[in-house]
């Protein structure tokens, strides 16, 4: 009988000369922490003990936050991670390294299981990196159904709202595998958890935001612009979510000036304007951008940006110019 994926990892893993940790990409999101915590359990089954799950920045967004809680995922700041240390081997949870929305940690990334755009041979031991699914939660459910482990209940629910979110209600970049695994999941999970998770996606310090946000927003065609003050990833990509459902509106281009920087969020529901394609353009010569055909991620260091530039216009001219250029070529 051949060895399945998870078999192949947890022989690597068994020869770790020290701790194991799991590690999603900064700010984890629900498809990040339901694929994080699933990865978990199964090594934990298969025998691998000196395990945690670490990330880097904090967790601010409310369904997030509500998963650590309802499902208690075993998560740890890397900021208190005091053992993590160069012997440590890392396992990367949907993201890869390269990308601008995951912190190098001093541990030797072993291997990567992601959805997203693949950044070429990284070194890693073991990959699974698939761009055409919508979610990382399916990948994982697929390797506890393919390993005949039937799911707890709680990481069943977990991981079908991993797969829920990241692809928008099964709108956005669904495939028909993550709609398969969705399938093989439901009858495992819990929807009282669901629908407890549902009704805690925004707080009130979230809705504060979004509203001062909304009054910046800008529409050229069918392209809209918005500006959110310094939040982190996953409100400024809700934020695009939300500005993308306005009649007329088929791509939005958010984004957010931080101290080090500025964070691009990028929708698109064009399929003549790629999400993955437009961010790449903005930040060619100043950053670093990527991600899937309908939603994607960049960020331009601050020493990149230049102080005679005003942001907003150099985003706007980029875009608009990007934007002409396909609807030239239909």
């Amino acid at each position: 009988m051949s060895q399945t994926k998870l078999d192949i990892l947890v022989d690597i893993l068994k020869d770790a000369p020290d701790e194991v940790f799991v590690q999603p990409h900064n700010v984890p999101d629900p498809d990040a922490i339901a694929s994080s915590l699933g990865l978990y359990y199964l090594l934990s089954q298969r025998g691998i003990k000196k395990l945690a799950i670490v990330y880097d920045q904090e967790i601010e967004k409310a369904n997030s936050l509500k998963m650590l809680e309802l499902f208690n995922v075993p998560v740890i700041r890397a900021a208190d991670a005091h053992t993590l240390g160069t012997e440590d081997w890392a396992v990367l949870v949907d993201a890869q390294k390269g990308n601008s929305n995951i912190t190098d940690l001093p541990t030797d990334e072993v291997a990567a299981i992601d959805h997203h755009e693949y950044m070429g041979n990284m070194g890693y031991r073991f990959e699974d990196i698939r761009p055409e699914v919508g979610s990382c939660s399916a990948i994982i459910a697929e390797w506890f159904f393919e390993n005949n482990i039937e799911p707890p209940r709680a990481i069943a629910t977990a991981l079908l709202y991993g797969i829920f979110m990241d692809t928008d209600n099964l709108t956005r970049g669904v495939s028909d595998f993550d709609i398969n695994m969705f399938y093989k999941l439901y009858s495992l999970s819990d929807m009282e958890m669901i629908v407890e998770l549902k009704g805690n996606e925004i707080s009130y310090n979230d809705l504060e935001l979004y509203a001062e946000a909304f009054k910046t927003v800008e529409i050229y065609d069918e392209l809209a612009f918005l500006r959110l003050r310094n939040v982190n990833d996953s409100l400024l990509g809700a934020a695009g979510d939300i500005v993308i459902s306005v009649a007329g509106v088929n791509i939005v281009v958010a984004y957010a000036a931080r101290e080090n920087g500025i964070k691009l969020s990028i929708r698109s529901a064009c399929k003549q304007v790629k999400a993955n394609d437009l961010v790449r353009f903005l930040v060619e010569g100043c950053g670093v951008g990527g991600g899937h055909d309908n939603m994607a991620g960049g960020f331009i260091p601050k020493a990149n940006l230049s102080a005679s530039r005003v942001l907003d216009t150099f985003l706007k001219h980029r875009a608009i110019e990007f934007y002409e250029k396909r609807k030239l070529k239909l």
